[in-house]
Formats: C-alpha cells, sequence, structure tokens
C-alpha cells in the first residue's frame, strides 16, 4: 500500500498543488482551468475513453454475468442516488446535482483502475475484467444519463421550458457518443486495429493530468471548503458505494477475486470527469472540488481499509 500511496496516490496531490499555485501565483488565471477543460472534455477525455473501452471484448462482459449486473446496478443506482439527495436533501438546482452525481456516485477507475488493483492483485486476466467491465459503465453509462439530467436541468431552469431534447444534446458530446461507440463496436465484436492506437492515445495521455492541474486551477480561485455536504459526499463515495457492491455482492455469491476487486474499484476517489463538467459549465465547482480534495485524502485511509474488510468476509 506505501508503494501505491506514493506512486499513484501522491501524484494527483502533487499536480493539483502544481495547479493550485500557479492560479495563487497568477501563471495562470483562474478562468484558464475552463479552457484546459474544454481541451479534456472535448477531445482527451473522449479519446482516453475509447481507446481504453475497445480494448475489452464480448466475451468479457458475458463471462461474468454477476460481476455485470452487479456493477451496473449498484454503481448506477449510487449514482442516481447522488443525484436524488443533492437535489433533495441539499436544494441544489438539477443541473448542478447532475454534476454531483458523475462527482460522488462515480469513481476514477479509468485513471487509478489498473495503478490500484494491480499492485495488489497482479496483471490478470480477472483484474482487466472488472477494470473493464466497471469503466464501461462508469462511461458509457453514468456520463451518459449525468449529461442528460444536466442538460434536463437546464430545461427546466429556463423559465420551465425545455427548448432542447436533453437526451440528443448529451449524445451530441464526444464524452457521451465515444464510449458509447466502443460498446458497440465491443458488443458486435468489431475489433478496432491495434496499430491505430497511438493516434487516440497521444492526446489520451494528456486527460487526467490537465484535468488535476485544472482543478487544482479551479480551487486556487475558491475557498476550499469543509461542511456538511462535502462529508456526506466523501462518505457516499468512499464508504457507501463500496459497502453496498459488498453486500449485494456477497448476496450474488461472486467469486472472491472478483468481488474483493469490484469492491475496491467502487471505493475509488470521484472521477475527475465530473469535475471537468462541472467547471466547463460552472456548476457545483467549490463543493464539487472540495469534496475531490477531501477524498482522495481519504482514500489512503479508505483503501487498506476496504481491502482488509472484503477479504475478511470473502
Amino acid at each position: 500500500m506505501i508503494d501505491i500511496l506514493i506512486k499513484d496516490i501522491l501524484p494527483i496531490f502533487v499536480i493539483m498543488f502544481l495547479g493550485f499555485m500557479a492560479g495563487k501565483k497568477k501563471v495562470f488565471k483562474t478562468e484558464d482551468s475552463k479552457v484546459l477543460n474544454k481541451l479534456v472534455l472535448t477531445y482527451a477525455l473522449p479519446a482516453a475513453l475509447f481507446v481504453s473501452i475497445v480494448k475489452a471484448d464480448s466475451a468479457m462482459l458475458f463471462d461474468d454475468l454477476k460481476l455485470t449486473v452487479v456493477s451496473l446496478v449498484v454503481i448506477t443506482g449510487m449514482f442516481l442516488w447522488a443525484y436524488y439527495s443533492c437535489y433533495k436533501f441539499f436544494k441544489h438546482s438539477k443541473s448542478e446535482a447532475a454534476v454531483c452525481a458523475l462527482i460522488s456516485g462515480s469513481p476514477t477507475i479509468g485513471f487509478l483502475g489498473f495503478a490500484i488493483l494491480e499492485p495488489i492483485y497482479g496483471s490478470t486476466a480477472t483484474t482487466g475484467l472488472v477494470v473493464a467491465i466497471v469503466s464501461i459503465v462508469v462511461n458509457a453509462v453514468n456520463i451518459p444519463i449525468g449529461l442528460a439530467l444536466l442538460n434536463n436541468g437546464r430545461g427546466d431552469d429556463t423559465n420551465g421550458v425545455k427548448k432542447t431534447n436533453p437526451v440528443v444534446d448529451a449524445l451530441k458530446e464526444p464524452v457521451c457518443w465515444a464510449p458509447i461507440l466502443a460498446v458497440i463496436l465491443v458488443l458486435l465484436d468489431i475489433k478496432f486495429p491495434a496499430i491505430l492506437d497511438p493516434n487516440f492515445e497521444l492526446i489520451a495521455k494528456a486527460n487526467s493530468g490537465v484535468a488535476v492541474f485544472a482543478a487544482g486551477l479551479t480551487l486556487s480561485g475558491m475557498k476550499f471548503q469543509l461542511d456538511k455536504e462535502v462529508v456526506y459526499n466523501t462518505i457516499q463515495k468512499l464508504i457507501l458505494m463500496p459497502a453496498v457492491l459488498l453486500i449485494v455482492g456477497l448476496l450474488f455469491h461472486m467469486e472472491t477475486d472478483k468481488l474483493q476487486m469490484m469492491v475496491l474499484a467502487g471505493a475509488l476517489p470521484p472521477a475527475f470527469s465530473g469535475i471537468i463538467i462541472g467547471n466547463q459549465n460552472q456548476l457545483y465547482e467549490r463543493t464539487g472540488t472540495s469534496s475531490l480534495a477531501f477524498s482522495i485524502l481519504l482514500f489512503i485511509f479508505a483503501a487498506p481499509f476496504w481491502i482488509w474488510v472484503t477479504r475478511m468476509f470473502a
């Protein structure tokens, strides 16, 4: 765990701190974060999602239906609960609640999935299976739902009249249609030529670093907050989601290794894509970024806790 914390978690803090200091020293303006986020949201993130998903195959999705069903139902259910609780309990608008769900209702599986799971469980087919399935749920299901809810909320905020179809608007976004296209290719067993991967991977590599730097830059223009909502978002992401995954996985009698990996994947910090979408749309920025920073800090303790708990029960 020490090795994981130093190699995988610490760099997130370092890059976020660099963005924060760049904003404080006026090397970058706080508004520049929107330009960086636009780069990530329009090009880097869609490319990263597409390349990571097309490397899977249809057999992965059907080899273990228990893993697929539990991941889909629980993670999507927790995503919708995050939306509902933000809207009902904390009285945010529907569009802000959608961004909250994209943050506290989704694990950052694309960035930290292999980095966290492989050192603990090894570079096995099971590890790849868990990361692939959770990635598909988060990126090809939750993100489109979140964008549709975001656009739907905007329609409600405009004098109660929806001027456009929120689902259609969501599907126009590269971050939405790129992972869906990748899943369709996987289900049809259409192999994306590996020789073309570098064309996407070069821009995809900018995804995580630029996103975290932009989050720090955004935070530099705001006062960091630690209130009950940030605490609730953190508990929801680091405790509630993995706990529900563990309980449902045990009820379905999932295999030990897959159950442990799925629970740890669910305990990962919030997805950076939610921060990017929130900052780009100027929604839920302060609370969302504070929730991300606090969750990353506490993941240092959450990771070994869930490894111990799942091994004990499994």
